[in-house]
């Protein structure tokens, strides 16, 4: 499996907080990506967007229903039962979009970096393009537990831990 990852930077705020934000974007993609192991050969291609809350909520309102912003919205093209897998073409798995009002305001209330945050819901929106999901608590234990396993090997602490992945420090 080649990843494809395009990112797009909408919201100069991504930047002027996180400087390499384009780069963490490829880099937590491909290491969500790698821990799937029934990926087809060839090419897998997905998008980042970085966005601000308005952007996001405009897309959570039109195609959720839910007229206010959000942290992370995946899109998954292979929700899609008759989306089309062409032979020998990439996969194209969908588009992460997420909004910097709300995640540096999450980071902040919860006294944890933004560029942890930011990591996790990178990472958690890319598994939802794979499939992933929390709708019940089964598959949310076990994407929760990839989720975990995954930034640990990043060094970022557990963000479903009752202390909000703070390993109980007063913050950075």
């Amino acid at each position: 499996m080649t990843p494809d990852i395009a990112v797009t930077i909408e919201s100069a705020a991504w930047t002027e907080a996180l400087p390499d934000a384009e780069q963490r974007c490829g880099r937590l993609a491909a290491i969500a990506l790698g821990a799937v192991d029934d990926l087809p050969e060839g090419v897998v291609e997905l998008s980042i967007v970085l966005a601000d809350d308005r952007t996001v909520q405009g897309l959570n309102r039109d195609w959720r229903g839910k007229d206010a912003p959000t942290n992370v919205l995946s899109f998954a093209t292979l929700d899609d039962e008759d989306a089309p897998i062409v032979p020998d073409a990439p996969l194209l798995l969908g588009d992460v979009i997420l909004a910097f009002e709300t995640c540096a305001a999450e980071a902040k209330a919860q006294n944890k970096p933004l560029a942890d945050h930011f990591s996790h819901l990178v990472v958690h929106g890319v598994l939802h393009l794979l499939g992933f999901d929390h709708e019940n608590d089964d598959e949310a234990e076990e994407m929760e537990a990839l989720e975990t396993t995954l930034l640990a090997a990043l060094g970022i602490a557990d963000p479903y831990a009752p202390d909000g992945g703070l390993g109980g420090q007063d913050g950075p």
